[in-house]
């Protein structure tokens, strides 16, 4: 099913990352972590959908989408960029394996942040965050989402990983073998991944490799 519903607020959030949220259809609900396809209604745009993560709470009166946009070529996130309150985005039913399982170790790269901020707000809110720890990978300082946040919630279980020397305070490591090696403590705890297909594919071969159980790896299959 699909439904049409108006832009409420477009705010930046980083250089290149905009917050957006819409109407919420009455009767909607998705679980932290899932997506749903996303197209703007405009023409000669209804039918390039993408998938986009929810990044509010299921219980919110609107829908929330944290999006990185391309300016460099004419794409979706290119025309988000001019969107504006009141103009439309045409959404479908939610979809997604991405969900909370367990306490373990949330590791994303650049935008594969946007599953993880519904889950981690949610246990936030509930009072379940404790033992769980992020490892966040972006490419500089100024493309860390939502920093501030993630630090208040998390604390120092919140790791910032900066790949470009010279970005501030920030560890300059690769998500790589040895830095799971240092930093994961307890390989039977639960492992939700997501950012570039390199990246996560990657990363499950090393925790195979380690002996973390397939069905403790979480990613979108």
């Amino acid at each position: 099913m699909t439904y049409t519903q108006k832009i409420l607020s477009i705010k930046p959030v980083t250089h290149d990352v905009r917050c957006i949220q819409i109407e919420k259809p009455a009767g909607y609900h998705f679980l932290p972590g899932q997506a749903t396809e996303v197209s703007i209604n405009k023409d000669g745009w209804t039918t390039e959908k993408r998938p986009f993560t929810f990044t509010c709470l299921n219980e919110d009166p609107y829908l929330e989408f944290t999006i990185k946009c391309y300016s460099d070529h004419n794409g979706v996130t290119r025309q988000i960029l001019n969107l504006r309150e009141g103009d439309e985005l045409i959404i479908d039913d939610p979809w997604g394996s991405i969900k909370y399982q367990g306490e373990g170790y949330f590791i994303a790269g650049g935008a594969g942040i946007t599953p993880f901020l519904a889950i981690l707000r949610q246990l936030h809110k509930e009072g379940r965050l404790t033992g769980n720890t992020l490892f966040f990978s972006n490419r500089t300082a100024s493309d860390i989402i939502h920093e501030q946040e993630l630090t208040n919630m998390l604390h120092n279980n919140a790791v910032f990983v900066v790949t470009e020397n010279g970005s501030g305070n920030y560890m300059h490591d690769l998500i790589d073998e040895t830095f799971l090696d240092i930093h994961v403590h307890d390989l039977n705890k639960k492992f939700y991944i997501c950012g570039p297909d390199a990246m996560t594919k990657s990363i499950t071969g090393i925790l195979l490799k380690r002996g973390v159980k397939p069905d403790n790896i979480i990613f979108e299959k």
